[in-house]
């Protein structure tokens, strides 16, 4: 059996998403399994045991119809069985489409019963901690008769080399790895998923005051520089002398890696959450008042993993309203009402389950 799955977007999406990988290869051993992913996401996947090959959708993909033609093409030739379209968007549509496989599976869009002959509403409650994002996905897998109760955890595999030298990275610019080091998500993936920078510096100077001996590393990619920076800022003087503020992955496996050595990941929803998780490194999110907190709680238990939101202290915006994410252009607004002073008592619970 040769199996193709599509998962295009984020690298929260691309690495949630291969927990199928795994869930198949548990039942079928012998079968083949292709990713179409986009490129940039990789390296959460890189090392997956699971994913024979990968297929990467880049901007030229997205941008030209002709590429996007040649790219479905190129996947007609592997002749696929199964085809997994995880999202539905119009370019794995073409994908699916061109690729001449008897059984095709997507989520319910209303209008793609045409192209896939299995289609899955997504769920609006969870059963499981897992959360929705796994659930939804795992529901996929039911015409290759799997059982999809069966949770499969996202996991990220990153070599001994790795580790060694991001722990050499870390001693070089004399941090102490016997004391906690943790790492802070001070920035979202938009400006509507991060949380106020004065509220953010103001949980930085929480978790000091509670573990006077934290070793704080900031998660930032160099062209967010000047909005670390505005935080770090923002923090009170005695919370700066323990920040390492110019200690950071300058890529995306040197950050899985040096995360992989701290004690804990504090911050924005958003993939590093998720890719903490998958390191079995605990985690305590701060999740945008737009966002439904159920579909990316994932494997949350109020002990290794906590995740607070607007609603968990205030669900007055939220009563009437079918999803949050009509809150979405109130997100400042509503933001301004999430201080840190709701939820200091999880976040001082949190950080005592550290020692």
């Amino acid at each position: 059996m040769k199996v193709l799955i599509i998962q295009q977007k984020m690298i929260g999406d691309v690495l949630a998403t291969s927990i199928l990988f795994e869930a198949i290869k548990k039942k079928y051993p012998k079968a083949e399994l292709h990713y179409v992913l986009n490129s940039h996401t990789y390296p959460v996947v890189e090392g997956n045991p699971f994913i024979d090959q990968f297929h990467f959708f880049t901007t030229k993909h997205e941008k030209s119809r002709r590429k996007l033609w040649q790219f479905a093409h190129k996947l007609r030739l592997e002749k696929f069985d199964v085809v997994i379209d995880v999202y539905a968007m119009l370019s794995s549509n073409i994908m699916a489409l061109r690729s001449k496989a008897k059984t095709k599976i997507s989520i319910d869009k209303g209008h793609n019963t045409l192209i896939y002959n299995h289609t899955f509403k997504n769920k609006s409650k969870a059963k499981t901690n897992a959360g929705l994002a796994i659930e939804n996905r795992l529901q996929l897998l039911e015409p290759l008769d799997i059982d999809t109760n069966k949770i499969v955890r996202p996991k990220i595999y990153l070599s001994e080399a790795e580790r060694n030298k991001a722990k050499e990275f870390l001693e070089s610019h004399t941090i102490d790895l016997k004391k906690p080091i943790l790492m802070i998500g001070v920035l979202g993936s938009e400006e509507s998923k991060t949380y106020p920078f004065a509220y953010m510096a103001e949980v930085i100077d929480t978790i000091v005051k509670l573990q006077p001996e934290s070793q704080i590393l900031f998660n930032y990619i160099p062209k967010q520089e000047a909005e670390a920076k505005a935080i770090f800022e923002l923090c009170q003087p005695e919370t700066k002398a323990h920040i390492f503020f110019d200690v950071f992955g300058r890529n995306l496996r040197d950050f899985l890696a040096i995360t992989a050595h701290c004690r804990a990941l504090i911050g924005n929803e958003g993939g590093a959450i998720n890719m903490a998780k998958a390191l079995h490194i605990p985690t305590f999110t701060i999740f945008s008042p737009w966002i439904k907190k159920e579909a990316w709680n994932m494997f949350d238990d109020d002990i290794k993993h906590i995740s607070v939101h607007l609603s968990d202290f205030d669900n007055t915006h939220y009563e009437t309203i079918d999803h949050p994410k009509v809150l979405r252009p109130k997100a400042f607004e509503l933001y301004e009402t999430f201080k840190p002073s709701l939820f200091e008592k999880q976040l001082k619970t949190f950080l005592e389950r550290l020692h």
